[in-house]
């Protein structure tokens, strides 16, 4: 007789299910939630939590965070104004965030390759060695 079996034996006479029938549903249970977070993640869910977690631990400051290609204005031999760093760290950031953003709807359609690459642009980005 199997747990079920029993359960449904016992449902109004004494105890609900035995030991070993409790042991078993507990693992069918864990089997199950486990399996749920299996099933939702894409071919490189690991290595954007990986990324976002070593972009989460950068210190903040200007030495760290998304850098953009130099501009043939930065080139000009003058010093930029505060707006032009805050607007070239508007764009950086904004640039890593969609990197970021398609690594994530690649992943989640089950692109590897497309992933992969927004992932690549992001890591260089942020200055993170593949």
């Amino acid at each position: 007789m199997d747990c079920f079996d029993q359960r449904i034996g016992k449902i109004f006479s004494g105890p609900f299910l035995s030991r070993q029938c409790i042991g078993r549903v507990v693992l069918i249970g864990v089997g199950l939630v486990a399996g749920t977070g299996l099933a939702h993640s894409g071919p490189c869910t690991a290595q954007i939590a990986q990324l976002e977690q070593q972009i989460s631990a950068m210190p903040p400051g200007p030495q760290t965070g998304p850098t953009a290609p130099q501009t043939l204005g930065a080139q000009l031999h003058f010093q930029p104004t505060p707006e032009d760093v805050a607007h070239a760290q508007r764009v950086a950031n904004k640039d890593g965030d969609a990197a970021i953003a398609r690594a994530k709807a690649a992943d989640a359609a089950g692109d590897a390759a497309g992933c992969k690459a927004a992932l690549a642009q992001a890591k260089d980005l942020y200055a993170i060695n593949q």
